[in-house]
């Protein structure tokens, strides 16, 4: 049963922010623009252990417009939820069923044809696999602290919900915040999938979804020599995170970050 939607503050609430507390109706606390951000790691800390209790997963949500878009094209079709941001709760509660009840494909084997499908297609453009793409072990940096609800310009956090989503299971999260199945960015029940996947694998819960870029927490890195596996299934998931990350990456700079790091940052084109 989805609870009622309950914020905090209201301060200068943008309306595409209201229209997705609407959509998601569940208990959010809305955060304005700011410089630091640790009232926002505060709080959301807070609502990971009490998650845990009373039975939700707390999401980070920076909103706007695009994102708005996302949702109601993946989940209300029919509407193109522009006028005064309206959707038809029937049909994205009956969405959300749908990919809750649905049996997770086999994760592995999904990503594992992602991956030989990409390694395929720059083999036939003359890349060479081994040394361009997998490439050492080394040269990763630690991530530690959440990257995509930043607005680089203005050097503060964009506006934001905290969403407590009413799921028991963290990967169902994606049912709720449908962002994805454009361009390269995978659908939901991928998205489900490997989430599920990571979850059981490695501890790892989605924790910032935004229209572009999700991010992943977990409570401490992943042992180094599982890490280029893991690895090559962040990049068949997301090549964006090796290929536009750094002007000399590799799947390999991808495994050592992953082997110092407690968050993982996936971002789509």
């Amino acid at each position: 049963m989805e609870k009622e939607t309950a914020c905090c503050t209201t301060q200068q609430m943008p309306a595409v922010a209201t229209a997705i507390m609407n959509y998601l109706g569940c208990p959010c606390e809305y955060f304005a623009p700011m410089l630091d951000d640790d009232p926002i790691m505060d709080a959301f800390r807070a609502a990971r252990l009490q998650g845990e209790s009373e039975g939700y997963v707390p999401v980070l949500v920076p909103v706007d417009d695009s994102l708005w878009e996302c949702i109601i094209i993946n989940s209300d079709p029919e509407s193109d939820g522009k006028e005064g941001y309206a959707f038809e709760q029937r049909k994205v509660a009956s969405y959300r069923h749908e990919m809750c009840a649905q049996g997770m494909e086999n994760a592995e084997a999904q990503l594992a044809e992602l991956l030989q499908s990409k390694r395929a297609d720059l083999e036939q453009q003359g890349v060479h696999w081994e040394e361009e793409v997998l490439g050492e072990v080394s040269e990763g940096e630690e991530i530690d602290r959440f990257l995509s609800y930043w607005n680089y310009d203005t050097e503060h956090t964009m506006p934001m919900l905290l969403a407590k989503i009413p799921v028991q299971k963290v990967w169902q999260v994606f049912a709720y915040l449908p962002f994805g199945g454009w361009n390269g960015c995978p659908d939901t029940p991928v998205l489900m999938a490997a989430a599920k996947l990571w979850f059981e694998q490695y501890g790892a819960v989605p924790a910032v979804i935004s229209h572009d870029s999700l991010e992943f927490v977990l409570a401490a890195p992943v042992q180094k020599e599982k890490a280029m596996q893991l690895a090559q299934q962040h990049y068949a998931l997301c090549t964006e995170i090796v290929d536009q990350g750094t002007e000399d990456g590799t799947i390999g700079t991808l495994a050592d970050t992953l082997s110092r790091s407690t968050n993982w940052y996936f971002w789509w084109e």
